[in-house]
């Protein structure tokens, strides 16, 4: 149809001002499909979080309403399942985050377990589990303290897992690069000892050290999923920060599932703003955040 001067051709259903708007309808749709997808819950109040998320997706595919990209991710796209849930992840973190959970493991934790492994209590190998990596800062940082306290010249090996649920996060932790100014996050003697500054065309910007590159792999890994594929058990898991985007019900099942993966001896580190209280009653509390497996009473914390 042939507009009259001024007057521009009406926007399809969904569109408006050359946007994708939309409907409480669609965002309900979403909100289910993200709960189940990545067991991620959304109030009420992140639509306009979602509308601007997902927008420029929907764009990039040419669809012009909600409705009709939700119907493209329910017809087999599980590639775009991925893709969507990336946009919708938050990759925030840094550096030694929560840094009195990383001076308890200095302080405590691996100063009792260098006097176990020389009395012969205990092997010289440490696995750990970083549960909700983003984008790579939490594993190197725990590869800094324990290479720095464990060192493979006193015959320890190390080894850390890290996995996440977006695959943009996994991309950017792979490569270990970030801004030079990340560097004051770093203390100065396990940033001269671990980490590169870049020359040249990587002026400002600075990568992992080989040394703890070698200590870290990367997964990807749903924690809404039932069974982690992940072989334990592990001395340490943190999932910090990551409990947070649960409801009660599933805050409960992941740290049921992270706990069959942790040791007798080990120590499972949350976020401070993630209480536990009421979900297990598997765990000794150490200290807020801090808790042990039970086998480990008359260890650090008691």
């Amino acid at each position: 149809m042939i507009q009259g001067p001024g007057r521009p051709a009406a926007a399809p259903e969904g569109i408006h001002g050359g946007s994708p708007q939309i409907s409480d309808r669609e965002f309900a749709l979403f909100q289910d499909l993200i709960r189940r997808t990545a067991g991620i819950h959304l109030s009420d109040v992140k639509k306009a979080l979602l509308l601007s998320r997902l927008s420029r997706r929907l764009r990039q595919l040419g669809f012009a309403t909600f409705h009709e990209y939700y119907d493209h991710l329910l017809t087999g796209n599980p590639e775009e399942c991925v893709r969507m849930i990336d946009c919708m992840t938050t990759n925030e973190t840094r550096f030694f985050r929560e840094e009195d959970q990383f001076r308890f493991l200095d302080a405590e934790v691996l100063p009792a377990w260098r006097a176990d492994a020389d009395a012969g209590r205990r092997r010289r190998q440490v696995r750990a589990w970083c549960a909700g990596c983003s984008t790579g800062e939490e594993p190197y940082s725990l590869a800094m303290v324990l290479l720095n306290a464990l060192p493979p010249d006193a015959g320890w090996s190390i080894d850390i897992l890290a996995t996440d649920l977006s695959t943009r996060a996994l991309e950017h932790a792979r490569q270990a690069v970030w801004p030079i100014d990340r560097a004051a996050e770093i203390p100065r003697d396990y940033l001269e000892a671990y980490m590169m500054r870049g020359t040249r065309s990587q002026e400002g910007r600075m990568k992992a050290g080989p040394k703890i590159r070698a200590l870290v792999r990367f997964e990807r890994l749903n924690l809404n999923d039932e069974r982690y594929a992940v072989a334990g058990p592990f001395d340490l898991v943190l999932c910090r920060n990551v409990l947070i985007y649960f409801d009660e019900g599933l805050k409960a099942k992941v740290i049921g599932r992270l706990l069959g993966h942790l040791g007798p001896d080990g120590y499972l580190l949350t976020g401070h703003a993630e209480g536990l209280v009421g979900l297990t009653s598997r765990l000794r509390t150490v200290r807020p955040s801090i808790f042990a497996a039970p086998a480990a009473g008359g260890r650090p914390g008691t």
